[in-house]
């Protein structure tokens, strides 16, 4: 039988996921150059070694393809990546013992460094309020700043930041509540601001 293959001009990734559980080659390849540098980007975050990176991810991937009968139709794609390279860099650095009290991810620190320079400015936020912002983003602790990064940067809903950490829904919007809390304590101009400057600044 002649595998189906796809030919819709920027298709979404639910017609993408499930055109690449029925073998479609296209829609996988389609999928993986869509969410390759973010995934570059998150799993950079755990993980100083870049090259260990791209071979976990390179993994996920194949992992994707061979065991593509078995998948789930009905999912968030963007969140069910991230939650495997997630939790493969788990394993490699089970493997390579870096940690050393339990095995998981939240024993180490969350990298990414939020940074003004990549990322548009609009008129009624100055940049010193943005440059204030980085600052308490990157104070925060480890597991705040990575669900803030997947709330904001990444744009999942909260279900999907508790899919990704791997908790459940109440401890995935305690983790945003305390971090906006927190940074709502060091921000003067209040609530408001500072939610419409997370909007912006995390883009």
């Amino acid at each position: 039988m002649q595998k189906q293959r796809l030919h819709i001009e920027n298709p979404d990734d639910t017609k993408l996921w499930k055109s690449l559980i029925k073998g479609d080659e296209n829609a996988f390849s389609l999928l993986f150059k869509k969410h390759y540098a973010q995934l570059i980007v998150y799993g950079n975050s755990f993980n100083p070694f870049p090259d260990k990176v791209q071979d976990c991810i390179q993994d996920v991937f194949t992992d994707i393809w061979l065991y593509r009968d078995n998948l789930n139709q009905d999912v968030v794609v963007k969140a069910y990546l991230l939650s495997c390279v997630r939790k493969r860099i788990t394993k490699l650095k089970v493997r390579d013992k870096i940690f050393t009290f339990g095995s998981s991810v939240d024993n180490i620190p969350f990298l990414i460094d939020f940074s003004i320079e990549h990322h548009l400015i609009i008129d009624e936020i100055s940049k010193s309020q943005v440059t204030h912002l980085n600052r308490l983003i990157n104070a925060l602790p480890s597991r705040q700043k990575e669900a803030i990064y997947l709330r904001f940067n990444q744009d999942l809903p909260i279900e999907q930041v508790a899919t990704t950490l791997g908790i459940n829904y109440q401890s995935a919007n305690n983790l945003l509540h305390r971090a906006i809390l927190s940074m709502r304590e060091g921000f003067k101009n209040g609530t408001l601001i500072l939610l419409l400057l997370l909007q912006v600044f995390c883009k």
